[in-house]
């Protein structure tokens, strides 16, 4: 089992910071589509950076690494209690090595194990085979992508579609109306796995095992391979793209499974993954533990060391330093590509709910608030280091970020794939900005953290904590401004018009 273990941390040290071939060719078609000088090719950019730093620096590709899920094939007589403690403990080194951020959370204290291990987790499904070697895959699945998975019932009634019947072309119309409603906040471009049928629980399942699949396989049943495609089409006609921003690729790939269903229930279960689609596999020899071959490795890699990956935007270009003043927010505009020195705070939900009843550890007044939750690694000499520090998404904080800019004087929210009514209301009446910074490229950005200044709430774990951090060139796009502009309410409208288009029988 030891060297099973050994094997176990190779394949989740890889998983989080090397995306597959598939993956990456999906990208570069991506970013070819893309016209020059816009807010997309501006992410897609960023995106291939980000991909290069974390293949330089062995580091985590996005900071949220998510709930380990492993997909497990195993043959008759092996011991699976003796790999799943194998897995529980690579898990944990991972962890301490900075490969994974601490993600499990009690569900009743709220207190993080710091070790990703707890009551469930990591997930692992074990399933026996007739072959004489193992077969482990392992998922990497964001928070952000998470929440924008969704199960529909059918029949519905389908905003901008109308009614989803008990057939394909009501399983047609579920689909893109997934794919509309995660908008930008599952840090699109993404991938979907679709499950048809079955129970609410087993759909789900069937819906993430189709992301096990190969971007490039052929779906072996013929309406499901014609949907597939359709989907692949129709979806990229919607203009949301990349981040949220518009564009003109929303949809790097569709993958849809089915299984037969009771009569009373007819589930269309889908779920979501954002571009950094980390899913790798090994075959392991079950006598010694090694990893006999690495899956997802067929076809040509791409080497984006050799694109161009310059990251410019269409809008002016600003620098901001806090202080910040209300004069400054009043004259930014949606578009404008601002790049920030000085200070920034981190804070997610745990600080947000907290602020809302105490007061600050530190004057926030014209300050900025990143929502972040980094990976963080202490040296042997106390100092915190940043591995890795993407944003989170943004729209959790809705209950509370306009009171809380209002209370502490803050100036500008950073995060990730926009912010609701009550946000943008507060914006215009106090003076404030939203800035996009670009989802999942958390080796880009934990490049322009000069220095951890400080830290408070520890106590809420390292992704929770209030994280001081100093910045150079920390580049983001205004989408809301306090002028009652958001770019966000503006791709949501002319994406529905364009998903109305798809209103009409297909299938």
């Amino acid at each position: 089992m030891e060297k099973f273990q050994e094997s176990m941390y190779k394949l989740i040290v890889e998983t989080s910071t090397k995306l597959p071939k598939d993956v990456r060719r999906a990208i570069a078609k991506a970013k070819m589509r893309e016209n020059a000088g816009t807010r997309a090719a501006m992410s897609l950019a960023t995106i291939v950076q980000n991909i290069q730093m974390a293949d330089e620096n062995v580091s985590p590709i996005c900071q949220d690494t998510g709930l380990p899920t492993f997909k497990i094939k195993v043959p008759v007589g092996v011991n699976q209690m003796e790999m799943k403690e194998a897995i529980r403990r690579a898990i944990a080194q991972a962890t301490k090595d900075g490969k994974l951020r601490p993600n499990s959370v009690d569900s009743l204290t709220g207190e993080n194990s710091g070790d990703n291990l707890g009551i469930g987790l990591p997930v692992i499904k074990f399933e026996q085979w007739e072959k004489d070697y193992i077969d482990v895959r392992l998922i990497l699945k964001g928070g952000g992508c998470e929440n924008k998975n969704i199960q529909y019932s059918l029949p519905c009634e389908l905003e901008g579609l109308g009614r989803a019947g008990r057939d394909l072309d009501g399983i047609r119309k579920c689909i893109l109306h997934a794919v509309y409603q995660a908008q930008g906040q599952g840090c699109s471009a993404g991938f979907i796995g679709v499950g048809i049928g079955g129970d609410r629980s087993s759909g789900y399942d069937l819906a993430k095992e189709q992301l096990f699949r190969s971007v490039d396989d052929v779906n072996p049943n013929e309406d499901l391979r014609k949907l597939e495609e359709y989907i692949m089409e129709a979806a990229n006609k919607l203009g949301i793209g990349t981040m949220g921003f518009g564009g003109e690729t929303t949809l790097l790939g569709c993958k849809i499974g089915v299984m037969d269903r009771i009569p009373a229930s007819f589930f269309v279960s889908v779920a979501y993954n954002c571009w950094a689609f980390r899913r790798l596999g090994v075959i392991i020899d079950p006598s010694t533990g090694d990893i006999q071959e690495w899956l997802y490795q067929e076809g040509d890699d791409v080497d984006f060391q050799q694109e161009k990956t310059e990251v410019v935007g269409e809008g002016r270009e600003v620098v901001l330093e806090a202080p910040i003043t209300e004069e400054q927010i009043r004259s930014l505009k949606v578009g404008d590509v601002v790049r920030i020195n000085g200070m920034i705070y981190t804070g997610r939900d745990a600080i947000h709910k907290h602020l809302m009843d105490h007061d600050a550890p530190v004057d926030l007044n014209g300050q900025i608030i990143y929502h972040c939750g980094p990976v963080m690694l202490k040296d042997e000499n106390g100092k915190w280091h940043v591995k890795a520090a993407g944003p989170t998404t943004s729209i959790r904080e809705e209950p509370y970020q306009g009171e809380i800019m209002k209370k502490f004087g803050i100036r500008a929210v950073i995060g990730k794939g926009g912010m609701g009514a009550k946000t943008l209301a507060a914006l215009k009446e106090h003076g404030g900005v939203y800035l996009n910074a670009i989802g999942g490229a958390a080796q880009y950005y934990a490049d322009c953290i000069q220095s951890v200044e400080g830290v408070d709430f520890l106590e809420f774990g390292i992704p929770e904590a209030m994280w001081h951090l100093r910045v150079k060139d920390f580049t983001a796009v205004v989408t809301m401004d306090s002028h009652g502009n958001s770019l966000h309410e503006d791709v949501e409208k002319s994406s529905l018009e364009k998903l109305a288009q798809f209103k009409e029988r297909v299938f």
